[in-house]
Formats: structure tokens, C-alpha cells, sequence
């Protein structure tokens, strides 16, 4: 379901419109070459009024990369073009509004499936599936101002860094 965007077009009406814009500006079928995934709180109805569309990628080249993320969007409202590192990874990253869509498109020269975006997204996937009734719950903790993975460890009563917390607890109950 999380690789192919199908599943938008049949989902609530923020997941409808995502796809819809998504598509307007070609970003899978522009950028096929880095795997593109949409990732975040969107795909798992778990957004806020504040939510992003979080598109990942496996990049190399991260030059030509940022010459054709600036090429194709740049012009789009509120651009911005990131390099820096994350977890010792050389990452680039690029912000814009589009259609009253927050985008975040996220380089980084690692599969798509292994990137902490992906994972996360997986392991929250298979909570929610598990839990239906977190729900509400992690929206309603998002909304007091708690990050997505913040959220999840606070209902698993996990400590430490959310980011790496959620990925050992997936690597520990074998769900990635």
C-alpha cells in the first residue's frame, strides 16, 4: 500500500487532495529516478491541519539533484533548498507550498526503504493496524504539540530519542 499512491484516490478528502496535487506537478513520475515514497502523517490519517507532504529519495548525485528539484519547483511559493547532515548522512532537502500543500522533498543517498522516514512510517502503519484506537489518540497528542514519533513512543512509554526509540522497538518486535 505505502509504495503506490493508488490508495490516496479512495482515502478521506485531505488524502484525495494530496493526490491530486501530487499528480499536477508529476512529482513520482519527475523524480522516478531517486524511488520517491510518500511518507508522513498523511498516508496514515494521522495528520494535522499543519501536516506536509514528505516525499523521499534515494540520491547520489546530490548536484543534480538540487539542480532539478530547483529546476522544477523552484519557482513554486515559499522555495527552499537544503543541504546538511542528519545522522552522519549528507542529506538535501527542499520546502515549498503548492496548492495550499506543504511539500518536503528529502534526498539522501540511502534506499528509500531503509531510510528512518520509510521505516517509521512502516512500524506506525503496524501499530495503528494493531491499535485502531491510537487514532485520534496520536492526533490528539500531535495537536498539543508532540512530533509524530514523540507521539507513538509516549503511547508505547518509550524514553530516549523517539527517532531511534521507534526504530529499535521495530527492530525488536521484528516489524521492519
Amino acid at each position: 500500500m505505502l509504495k503506490n499512491l493508488e490508495y490516496l484516490k479512495s482515502g478521506n478528502k485531505k488524502q484525495r487532495k494530496a493526490f491530486k496535487v501530487i499528480n499536477q506537478l508529476n512529482i513520482i513520475e519527475d523524480l522516478k529516478i531517486y524511488s520517491p515514497i510518500l511518507c508522513g502523517t498523511i498516508p496514515l490519517r494521522i495528520d494535522t491541519a499543519s501536516s506536509d507532504l514528505d516525499i523521499i529519495m534515494e540520491v547520489h548525485d546530490f548536484s543534480d539533484f538540487r539542480n532539478k528539484i530547483n529546476f522544477l519547483y523552484g519557482s513554486c511559493s515559499q522555495f527552499k533548498l537544503k543541504q546538511k547532515i542528519i545522522r552522519s548522512k549528507s542529506i538535501v532537502k527542499a520546502n515549498f507550498i503548492y496548492d495550499n500543500f506543504q511539500f518536503e522533498l528529502f534526498g539522501q543517498a540511502q534506499a528509500v526503504t531503509q531510510q528512518y522516514a520509510y521505516l517509521h512510517m512502516v512500524i506506525e502503519k503496524y501499530l495503528l493496524d494493531t491499535n485502531p484506537s491510537w487514532q485520534c489518540e496520536i492526533i490528539a497528542l500531535k495537536e498539543q504539540g508532540f512530533k509524530t514519533e514523540q507521539a507513538f513512543c509516549h503511547m508505547l512509554e518509550l524514553t530516549g530519542d523517539p527517532f531511534e526509540a521507534l526504530i529499535d522497538y521495530g527492530q525488536k518486535e521484528e516489524i521492519i
